[in-house]
């Protein structure tokens, strides 16, 4: 991971200063983002429960909820969970199959006053969060994972073992709700494909909860969500919340999906060129897949960006320039059939927006942060440094 000594120095200015690769988030984009989805849930009827995961970061979060009290979030990590917490969340869904192991963690949130829940979907976890709540006396809230594409985990709406799991939460004082995901939609190609990926999940997360309301069981949450499905859902009827998370930065897979636009992108890398081989048509950077990931989430689309697509500073797209190869701390840039390479002498900066968001950014303990509302042609000012949570 890349830390800058720069990242706090009052005297950076610019993102030509501080020593590359570095992370950098538009925040008037970012904003932007947040502005779309929230709108959206409201028109839908429901709570937007923004999934944290892909920025790791209070400011970030902030942004969501614009100074007022803190909103309710989803995170991956009890790591983000305690970071959250102590940053005033007070209503976090821990969204990752529960490990018994980290269940001390957890009531430890609990005895904070953090309604905090978790995730599960098999008989085994169920008992182990009922003995740990018992013997705390202080019960876990917890919802049934549910199983909407066939993507990960979850229970299927009329899976045997959903009531026994139901009843035995609620005889705990367990039970919160339901709760699913279309990881599929990520493969939806088409406005259609995603308004149906949309459908099913809000019909597979209404199906379970209605199962078990029919056993007498109540059912509080019906939680649906991915950047897909959330833009593109169209009546979420018996849905509590919508979670979403990619969407605050969004990234070329979701500009693939035609979830969003490639000038929505809110996060870049800042790489410099450092060398050049004529002979193969590329241009060498100090960015390789330790600063944008391995991700290669574009390869399948219509049209494959590579390891990202390139901006100048100021984040004009340089047209026909790709991130097409990277090494540990080398990127190499090519152009697409057709389009001459630019001359780009050593010591040149430039932005490289990445496939996935979640992947890049993870890469990084933190954004400089930048406006383009107040961006010219030159190198954008620094407006201020947001770090990351890390680690699990």
């Amino acid at each position: 991971m890349n830390t800058s000594a720069s990242a706090t120095d009052p005297t950076t200015r610019t993102l030509a200063d501080p020593d590359t690769p570095f992370a950098v988030v538009d925040a008037h984009k970012a904003r932007l983002n947040v502005e779309r989805l929230a709108a959206r849930a409201d028109r839908l009827g429901v709570t937007l429960r923004p999934h944290v995961k892909t920025a790791k970061s209070l400011d970030v979060a902030a942004l969501m909820h614009d100074g007022d009290p803190p909103c309710p979030v989803t995170v991956s990590t009890l790591a983000e969970a305690e970071a959250f917490a102590d940053g005033g969340y007070t209503d976090i869904t821990y969204a990752v199959g529960i490990d018994p192991h980290k269940l001390p963690r957890v009531l430890a949130l609990l005895r904070r006053g953090v309604t905090l829940r978790v995730l599960l979907d098999s008989t085994e976890q169920t008992a182990s969060v009922t003995e740990a709540s018992r013997r705390a006396g202080l019960p876990i809230p917890t919802q049934i994972e549910t199983d909407c594409d066939g993507h990960r985990g979850g229970l299927k709406p009329d899976a045997p073992e959903l009531i026994e799991i139901g009843r035995v939460l609620h005889e705990a004082g367990c039970l919160d709700g339901v709760l699913t995901h279309a990881g599929e939609s990520y493969f939806a190609y088409t406005a259609e494909e995603q308004r149906l990926a949309a459908k099913n999940e809000r019909d597979t997360a209404v199906a379970a909860a209605e199962r078990l309301r029919a056993a007498g069981l109540p059912v509080g949450t019906v939680s649906v969500g991915s950047t897909p499905t959330a833009h593109s859902a169209e009546d979420l009827t018996g849905v509590t919340e919508l979670r979403a998370g990619n969407y605050v930065f969004f990234d070329l897979v979701m500009a693939g999906l035609g979830v969003c636009r490639v000038d929505d992108l809110a996060l870049s890398v800042v790489v410099t060129v450092i060398g050049h081989r004529a002979e193969y048509g590329w241009i060498v950077t100090d960015g390789g897949w330790m600063a944008m990931s391995r991700d290669r989430g574009t390869a399948n689309q219509s049209q494959d960006q590579g390891y990202g697509l390139v901006t100048d500073l100021a984040g004009n797209l340089l047209p026909g320039l790709v991130m097409t190869a990277a090494s540990q701390e080398h990127g190499t840039l090519t152009t697409r059939e057709g389009t001459s390479l630019p001359d780009l002498p050593i010591g040149t900066r430039l932005r490289i927006l990445p496939n996935h968001a979640c992947a890049t950014a993870a890469q990084h303990h933190g954004y400089h942060v930048i406006d383009d509302t107040r961006t010219t042609n030159t190198a954008p000012a620094i407006q201020t440094y947001w770090e990351r949570v890390t680690g699990w």
